[in-house]
């Protein structure tokens, strides 16, 4: 059967754009939900070979968690480049989410170390290689005459991941504990098949942009295409600082929930429970910025991307800020209140909606026609850069003595000053950032 290869000249939204979201909330449950109960599985779950219990040691625990998210954000590159050069993105997000299956199958039917290995593999290789193409996917479907909807989409598309990894971040750890590792992985598992077989059933309605072959080594060396690899690649080493503050969210942030008094609206939650406050603020607040703020900043300036990113740096620094001030009270002795990481987790989610869904928006528009997926994955990468850099502090303020350059507040100050700077030489740089919408051509106009 043919497909459509180019988007249609309509005003109204794609016809394939429910069977994208529908699939991202199917997958993004089954990716957070097995990556929540890993490092407990590991410590206390695993068996021998001999179906005896053999946990891992938190050490060597953590050594395979951080390997195999590295390898998550590594794998974009390779799905990219099978997606814009050989196969298309529909058919490389097709194969790798069956790869993707068949790893939380090896986590769902084996708990030894081997299991484990062949699941994280296949499971690092399907998530991580579908990634840009599932983002790129999603504008693909676009044209110049409904061009106006891809922001409000991009928007929607970043909720279904974060209602997903909400659900699943509550239930997984739930089924682990009540039914075993077996149906904790298992669960996760069918809602990746369900995710696959949801896109699938939207094959007949996508666009089908072609792979690019030969075409694509051209362009990415063309003077034009090599012009836009380094404005972005300016973009991202400034958003790659976003992700370092980011991503503490998983680390500094749950140790410094530790001190905390966390009864919360008559709660008592466990330090780590509090990230689930990002993916419900996401939920919450992308609304708020599609129909209210954004429209009201409208009134008053042109509401560019880069001037979106640039609000959202503000927003990560001032979020830095509150939770080096909750610090301060930690190091006199005191026990702040859980609200002031609420307060903070308000603030730096509000800069994740400007910054990491108006980048996302932005990659795909500023790519090349033939190198979609690839620009996708370059952006990607910045999550990883952001991460490294925070490891190397982390490693890098550590005396021989055991004492540390910086200490409780400090180190939350560094960081948020890292930000401010950050933040103000971005604002300074953006008005000579020119860019130029690329999208695809639609039926008539080819």
């Amino acid at each position: 059967m043919s497909y459509l290869t180019r988007p249609l000249d309509q005003k109204g939204m794609p016809a394939g754009i429910p069977y994208i979201i529908g699939n991202e909330a199917a997958e993004r449950f089954s990716f957070y939900g097995m990556r929540t109960i890993l490092v407990v599985f590991m410590t206390q779950y695993l068996m021998g070979e001999s179906g005896v219990l053999a946990p891992m040691s938190e050490e060597d625990a953590k050594g395979w968690y951080h390997l195999f998210v590295s390898a998550v954000y590594l794998t974009p590159l390779l799905g990219a480049i099978l997606a814009d050069v050989w196969l298309g993105k529909y058919r490389t997000i097709l194969f790798l989410s069956l790869v993707y299956c068949g790893g939380h199958l090896a986590l769902a039917l084996d708990d030894t170390r081997l299991g484990l290995a062949i699941g994280l593999g296949l499971i690092a290789l399907g998530a991580g290689g579908i990634k840009p193409c599932v983002s790129a996917h999603v504008g693909d479907q676009f044209g110049h005459t409904n061009r106006a909807l891809i922001s409000r989409t991009f928007g929607w598309f970043y909720m279904a991941i974060n209602v997903g990894a909400f659900v699943s971040t509550l239930l997984t750890p739930w089924l682990l504990k009540n039914y075993g590792p077996h149906w904790a992985f298992g669960v996760p598992g069918v809602l990746m098949a369900l995710a696959t077989l949801m896109f699938w059933m939207g094959r007949n309605k996508f666009v089908h942009v072609p792979p690019a072959g030969k075409e694509f080594l051209r362009e990415a060396l063309s003077a034009h295409s090599l012009r836009i690899f380094g404005r972005l690649l300016l973009i991202y080493l400034f958003i790659a600082v976003f992700w370092a503050l980011f991503d503490q969210t998983g680390s500094s942030w749950v140790l410094q929930a530790q001190h905390m008094d966390r009864v919360l609206f008559g709660v008592d939650l466990l330090p780590s429970q509090i990230q689930a406050l990002n993916p419900l603020l996401i939920i919450i607040l992308i609304p708020l910025f599609s129909y209210v703020i954004y429209p009201l900043l409208g009134r008053v300036m042109v509401l560019t991307p880069m001037r979106k990113v640039s609000m959202g740096f503000v927003l990560a620094a001032a979020a830095f800020a509150v939770s080096s001030l909750a610090q301060e009270r930690i190091d006199a002795g005191g026990t702040p209140g859980i609200s002031w990481q609420l307060l903070a987790y308000v603030l730096l989610t509000s800069g994740e909606v400007m910054v990491s869904i108006t980048a996302l928006e932005y990659s795909y528009t500023q790519a090349p026609r033939t190198m979609k997926s690839f620009i996708m994955a370059l952006f990607m990468l910045s999550v990883s850069l952001g991460n490294i850099f925070t490891s190397a502090v982390n490693f890098f303020i550590q005396n021989e003595d055991g004492s540390l350059l910086l200490t409780g507040a400090e180190y939350f100050w560094f960081f948020t000053l890292l930000m401010a700077v950050t933040a103000v030489l971005f604002a300074l740089l953006t008005p000579f950032i020119k860019d130029k919408t690329i999208l695809q051509v639609s039926e008539r106009a080819a």
